[in-house]
């Protein structure tokens, strides 16, 4: 009897024990925050005592002591919008842990669950350990870090082709369609003459292709590249064997100049004369802030019209050629004493790489003054600009008569195809010379619109249609900051924005010579060909003598397969070809 007592008390005190559990070791991550913070203010446990015995770091410990007060009665109830449990993380969370203890890094987490059957991202893997309250890894020396989880990387440097065909499979096999925009477009040849540096390993023209190749394929940030610079087609398309790091990139960008930018684009203004991209005659001009989202940064503060205020930013300026709709020249150096002269440096800067002037600039009122409009006549550049409206120009206009008003009809759909203009020559200060100012009513504005110009030949209605048009540079620029994310500056891994801007231009002209060639995309966005086409996966096969990349296949590979895309030779591959197929 006395037996039977003791079993059954020996079978409560273990159900006892195993819900006991429930408080002692909670999987919840809001009740391990109550429970931990429960032992540290009720029990008197130190931090470091609740850490070991919650699984925390310290730190994170005194980190929750300090944010937690009695006032805050949801402290321990998660708010975050969205799903409440994440399936992908919880599935991985005990590998994650266990790699973890065993000292891994973020990433190399990431790398192992990758083959694994719990596969997690490295924001997920992140975000899980935050959750659980592990802190970053500080840096250690490598006899101190977690042992390799996978095979080691292959090493950066020129790619040694091999003696058999070697089949892999490649997340980003569309980027290849790009290579034969960027052989048109000679992109060697602007490399050379621009004198990039590089070293035996990693050549001049392979760090070019490396950025290169993240801004094509969408990469918002270059210190995202560990992520894919293991991807074959990636590495490949630069001619290494594996692309360079994040702070090997960042540090290159550094070794640049604003006269490696700028002969890199004077190669591509001449090149893409030859492929017809561009008839380089007629321009539209335009800023553009670049706002910079981190603290204590020595920039100039600049209007951003996307946030409304004026704020810390990079001043760029953008060219924009009216008849193609194509971006040609970027400068992302600009300040605020300088930015008045960037139009006349762009008159310089495209007849130094073409041999020609520009035939018609366009832009608003505050590209540049009255100084740098007398400085554009003297240079006999014709321009179209508008002129800042004043109380006293808009009450001498809304004084004339009626018969002083010449009615126009303008090439365009809508209400506002038959406005009027007067006509009259005027001199804005710090412009020596008169210009032809058309005043324009009946476009829809409660003043008058002011056009100034030094073409005296053209009548005004062509000359209204035409500045009408420069809104389409403003288009052109949203594409790119929604394609190639153009406005991300901030980074862990600082890249220097002018030669972002630079190869923000060479992307473009890249994806604009690859819709040339798919039928019914020739007038497509960015976004569209590389959602369709460029974000296509498929199989690399490296061969002796060239690469054969075997796309797979979707809902747009016919247009792919009707497309003309040739074979051809890549001068970076020493000469070996480039063979596309279509599943």
């Amino acid at each position: 009897m006395g037996s039977a007592k003791r079993t059954s008390s020996g079978g409560r005190a273990g159900r006892r024990r195993e819900r006991a559990a429930f408080f002692t070791a909670p999987s919840d991550v809001a009740q391990r925050r109550y429970e931990a913070l429960r032992a540290y203010f009720v029990e008197d446990a130190t931090a470091a005592q609740v850490a070991a015995r919650f699984g925390y770091a310290p730190s994170t410990v005194v980190a929750m002591v300090r944010d937690f007060t009695a006032q805050a009665g949801e402290f321990f109830i998660e708010r975050r919008p969205g799903p409440r449990v994440a399936p992908a993380k919880l599935a991985a969370r005990e590998d994650v842990l266990r790699l973890r203890a065993a000292g891994h890094s973020v990433t190399e987490i990431a790398q192992a669950l990758a083959s694994s059957g719990t596969p997690l991202n490295r924001t997920g893997v992140w975000e899980l350990l935050v959750a659980e309250g592990h802190e970053r890894l500080g840096p250690r020396a490598p006899g101190e870090r977690g042992a390799p989880t996978r095979d080691d990387p292959p090493r950066t440097r020129v790619m040694r082709w091999p003696d058999q065909p070697v089949h892999l499979d490649s997340d980003y096999a569309g980027v290849m369609l790009l290579l034969p925009a960027l052989v048109a477009l000679d992109l060697p040849g602007a490399v050379a003459s621009a004198g990039f540096p590089g070293t035996r390993e990693v050549p001049a023209l392979s760090s070019v292709l490396s950025l290169l190749t993240l801004k094509s394929i969408g990469r918002r940030r270059v210190s995202h590249v560990d992520d894919v610079c293991v991807d074959p087609a990636l590495a490949a398309f630069a001619g290494l064997e594996s692309l360079p790091k994040a702070s090997s990139l960042g540090s290159y960008s550094y070794r640049l100049t604003r006269s490696h930018d700028e002969a890199l684009l004077a190669g591509l203004a001449r090149s893409m004369i030859q492929t017809g991209q561009t008839r380089g005659a007629d321009f539209d001009l335009d800023f553009h802030a670049i706002m910079h989202f981190g603290d204590d940064v020595a920039l100039e503060s600049h209007y951003v019209p996307r946030r409304s205020q004026r704020t810390e930013a990079v001043l760029s300026f953008f060219v924009h050629d009216s008849e193609s709709a194509n971006l040609l020249y970027a400068n992302a150096t600009c300040t605020k004493a300088d930015q008045a002269g960037q139009v006349i440096a762009f008159a310089h800067h495209w007849q130094a790489a073409t041999g020609h002037q520009p035939e018609l600039l366009v832009f608003d009122s505050k590209v540049t003054t009255g100084a740098g409009l007398g400085e554009l006549h003297a240079a006999n550049l014709t321009f179209i600009t508008l002129r800042a409206r004043t109380a006293k120009l808009t009450a001498t206009l809304q004084a004339l008569p009626d018969s002083q008003w010449t009615p126009i009809t303008l090439d365009r759909r809508g209400a506002y195809n038959k406005p009027q203009v007067h006509e009259q020559d005027v001199t804005v200060r710090g412009c020596p010379t008169p210009l032809r100012q058309i005043a324009v009513r009946g476009l829809g504005h409660d003043h008058p619109t002011l056009i100034l110009t030094n073409d005296r030949t053209s009548p005004p209605k062509k000359i209204v249609g035409r500045y009408a048009k420069r809104m389409r540079i403003e288009q052109r620029l949203a594409e790119q900051i929604r394609s190639f994310h153009l406005d991300s500056l901030s980074s862990a891994v600082a890249l220097n924005v002018d030669l972002d801007t630079t190869l923000t231009v060479w992307a473009a002209a890249a994806y604009d010579h690859l819709r040339q060639r798919l039928p019914g995309y020739e007038q497509m966005t960015p976004d569209t060909i590389w959602r369709r086409f460029i974000s296509t996966s498929g199989k690399i096969t490296i061969e002796p003598h060239q690469i054969t990349c075997r796309l797979k296949s979707r809902t747009y590979s016919p247009i792919m397969r009707s497309a003309d895309l040739p074979n051809l030779e890549i001068p970076w591959w020493g000469g070996r070809h480039l063979r596309l197929q279509f599943a």
